[in-house]
């Protein structure tokens, strides 16, 4: 009777040990499959993100190509103006900060996928691509920027050029201004005459002429009155009315230059010849009486 107690304890208790087991085995296998779930779930996270990842890259491509295509267009036609200017260096500074974010978030992703059991070759070789793809936009938007810079010193070379040539254009104008005044001035200076019409006793009293008993009349000899003349212009003076019926030219204009003519009853002095009539003197001297 004894013997047979014991022998049920001792299955009892081997029974309760393998329960126990069994019971042990499942919550690791259940604990293995939650703690592969949970990581399944974060590598189909992370690689979401790195397709994500691929988009943008894709993106900054293309904002690289545009800004490529502004700077020829704006090269080809030199219409870049100082706003577009900076409006391409504040493109230029978006895109080398999105490309170091993605290179981070790029080995942010590698790291959590290397330390994954569920990393394959095709992800690996994805960041791999992905890594020479910023690395190339990177290289090509420090040429741009390189570019851009040739082309705005160039375009200060130009503007101190074209400002240096607006000085010089500048001094040549006022300098041919002058000259040409210069020249009007003396065209005028050349041009200028004088005459003066009166009476015997007029011209006398001015020192004009000088006369005297049996001696003959002299003009100009002294400190003649010069506000006594009217100032002309030889190209322009072409008749002189003398408000006189009687009139004797005293100064020696050339004879055939000019005639005195009647019209209403009153003396008229016609020049004819203007460059015979002024080659000996500028001044003109009538005596009307």
């Amino acid at each position: 009777m004894r013997k047979t107690i014991l022998a049920g304890l001792g299955i009892a208790l081997l029974l309760g040990a393998c329960a126990k087991e069994d019971q042990s085995e499942q919550e690791h296998k259940q604990a293995i499959a939650d703690a592969s779930k949970v990581e399944l779930q974060n590598a189909v996270a992370d690689r979401d993100q790195l397709f994500l990842l691929v988009n943008e890259i894709s993106q900054g491509m293309d904002q690289i190509k545009a800004l490529e295509n502004i700077l020829t267009v704006n090269a080809s036609s030199n219409g870049e103006t100082a706003s577009q200017r900076e409006r391409i260096q504040a493109d230029i500074a978006a895109i080398q900060k999105a490309l170091q974010e993605r290179r981070e978030k790029l080995a942010e992703l590698e790291k959590k996928l290397n330390s994954s059991t569920l990393t394959n070759n095709n992800l690996r070789n994805t960041i791999a691509t992905l890594r020479g793809q910023i690395d190339s936009q990177s290289t090509e938007i420090e040429t741009l920027k390189s570019s851009l810079n040739e082309a705005t010193a160039r375009i200060g070379e130009l503007n101190t050029a074209v400002d240096s040539l607006n000085t010089e254009v500048s001094t040549v104008t006022a300098q041919k201004d002058e000259a040409e005044q210069q020249s009007v001035d003396l065209a005028n200076e050349l041009n200028t005459c004088y005459y003066a019409v009166g009476s015997k006793k007029e011209l006398k009293e001015r020192e004009i002429i000088e006369t005297g008993f049996l001696r003959k009349t002299k003009i100009m000899e002294g400190d003649f009155d010069r506000n006594f003349f009217t100032t002309a212009d030889k190209r322009t003076l072409t008749t002189i009315a003398l408000h006189s019926d009687k009139a004797k030219v005293l100064t020696n204009q050339p004879e055939g230059s000019y005639v005195v003519e009647d019209q209403n009853g009153q003396k008229v002095l016609r020049i004819t010849n203007p460059a015979s009539f002024w080659s000996l003197s500028n001044y003109l001297v009538i005596q009307v009486d």
